[in-house]
């Protein structure tokens, strides 16, 4: 049964109707991510579409409010008119799990964390929540933050429920942050280099004064890609002079200008270097481990089909051929070695529900982040099994 309320009111009362049920419930906005975490199959489905619209735009003190089943593509056409952007480049999905493209939510967006290349410099989308509204699993509407960065009237909710995938409340309404985009950009390439190499230049790059917003290793072209934004005359010098920063690793130079470089990071962000059939996973670790972790993949014989580095290396998107167990004892045996996660992106239901999906949690750990949910959802009626098959 799909229930589709009207307002926050609504949701409250659809929770609570839930509550003495003891009736599970999933939240959607779109469904653009339903396929993401571990596979649940709930008989009632909260679908926020009906939840939509802007409540608040201020462009000129950088702050949003919007109801959380809004499209995100109105969001982003709303900013576009301004010049400005939310600034941590929420991944479009779509590549990976089908369905349209620009179908998110900014619900969505949030309860899945969903961030892109820009994130090594911007910050993740929870960085970016100044304030939410929502009703907890205990079927009590809660509002949280507001509308300024500094809050310190409590505890800061915002970096719980930003990337909890719906478990602990129901958002309904959302205030961001959002700044105005850069005049320009430019992507300095050094190819030829090799991973190893490649990506040791890019964790020098990461450590200088050039203020390089993405950085990026696409084994397919061998390129080290680094992302330079701001004022024209400020890009060029400083792409100029990362180029000389960088010139004893050798191999060939090139940049992609403005339009060429939106393009190539808008594909990395949404992943499509490893679209293709199999099992998908995310890999974060430290950036000095990138490189040494796929190496003891391909030493572990695992099927690797394609794969891609961003963030100087501290994030390796994987695509391996369909395994009982989606490679899962291979894949985290070598993390548990480096120190990381890994979270299984996309495979078949049947595995996701075997599966551990998202990283195993140190026993301690464990421990709060259950007492947590039970804080907020003490009955488990919220996307019950999506985060921990025993809650």
């Amino acid at each position: 049964m799909r229930l589709t309320p009207r307002d926050e009111a609504d949701v409250a009362e659809a929770i609570r109707a839930a509550l003495a049920r003891d009736a599970p419930l999933s939240i959607e906005g779109h469904g653009s991510k339903a396929a993401l975490g571990r596979a649940v199959a709930h008989e009632h489905v909260l679908s926020l579409v009906g939840l939509s619209g802007v409540t608040l735009y201020e462009p000129q003190e950088l702050v949003l409010t919007a109801r959380a089943g809004t499209p995100l593509r109105e969001i982003v056409a709303l900013l576009d008119a301004q010049n400005q952007q939310l600034a941590f480049e929420p991944m479009d999905h779509a590549a990976l799990l089908g369905g349209a493209r620009d179908d998110a939510t900014i619900g969505g967006v949030i309860a899945v964390n969903a961030s892109g290349p820009r994130r090594i410099k911007a910050g993740a989308a929870r960085d970016h929540l100044l304030g939410f509204r929502s009703v907890t699993g205990r079927g009590e509407i809660v509002k949280s933050g507001g509308r300024v960065m500094k809050n310190v009237t409590g505890y800061d909710l915002s970096k719980l429920v930003a990337g909890s995938y719906g478990t602990l409340a129901a958002l309904t309404e959302l205030t961001l942050k959002v700044l105005p985009k850069a005049e320009t950009e430019e992507t300095l390439l050094l190819s030829s280099l090799g991973a190893e190499k490649g990506l040791a230049a890019l964790r020098k790059a990461s450590g200088s004064p050039y203020e390089v917003s993405s950085l990026a290793y696409d084994p397919q072209g061998d390129a080290a890609a680094l992302r330079l934004e701001g004022p024209p005359i400020s890009v060029t010098t400083r792409r100029d002079d990362l180029a000389r920063f960088l010139a004893d690793f050798g191999g060939a130079t090139s940049v992609l200008a403005a339009d060429e470089s939106r393009a190539f990071w808008s594909r990395l962000r949404d992943a499509e270097p490893i679209a293709g059939e199999g099992v998908i996973w995310r890999v974060s670790l430290a950036p000095t481990d990138g490189f040494a972790f796929v190496e003891r993949l391909r030493g572990a014989d695992a099927p690797l089909i394609a794969h891609f580095y961003d963030w100087a290396g501290g994030l390796v998107w994987l695509r391996l051929e369909t395994a009982a167990d989606a490679h899962a004892t291979v894949i985290r045996a070598i993390v548990y070695a480096l120190g990381g996660h890994a979270t299984l992106i996309r495979a078949d239901a049947d595995i996701r529900a075997r599966v551990d999906v998202f990283h195993p949690q140190p026993s301690a750990l464990a421990s709060l982040t259950r007492r947590v949910k039970e804080a907020f959802d003490p009955r488990f009626i919220l996307e019950r099994g999506r985060l921990r098959a025993e809650f």
